[in-house]
């Protein structure tokens, strides 16, 4: 097979998607992750839980595939509002570091008119390489 399905243990499935593809040669790929618990359930409703949540969340993926966020090579936001985030950037970075620690992978951010979900505030996606043994 040339890849494998990543499905954290305990998540609700994805409904037309996989949460995480890795490939043989390590490169795993995260789909886009909103602010949302594995049971697909909203907690938070402000920007920073949301972000929180979704970082968790690809901090999950990755971890089910064998590796550490050490491992994550790009992270892609999409945001809803600019000025929300811009507005937080001082707990955006707390928020991150709690989650992700001091790495730094390359990252875009792209500000859109809404997400599928319409209570998400933010979905981020990620790709990853994990040596593989």
């Amino acid at each position: 097979m040339a890849h494998r399905i990543i499905q954290p243990e305990g998540w609700l499935p994805a409904k037309g998607y996989a949460n995480g593809v890795l490939s043989k040669d390590g490169h795993l790929y995260v789909g886009g992750q909103i602010g949302w618990t594995a049971q697909q359930v909203f907690e938070a409703h402000d920007f920073i839980g949301q972000m929180r949540q979704a970082l968790m969340n690809i901090r999950e993926v990755v971890e089910a595939a064998g590796g550490t966020p050490e491992d994550i090579t790009r992270l892609t936001w999409y945001v809803t509002d600019k000025k929300e985030y811009l507005a937080a950037q001082a707990d955006v970075g707390r928020a991150y570091r709690e989650v992700m620690g001091r790495h730094f992978p390359a990252m875009a951010m792209v500000v859109v008119a809404g997400l599928v979900e319409d209570e998400a505030r933010v979905e981020i996606e990620a790709t990853a390489h994990i040596a593989q043994a």
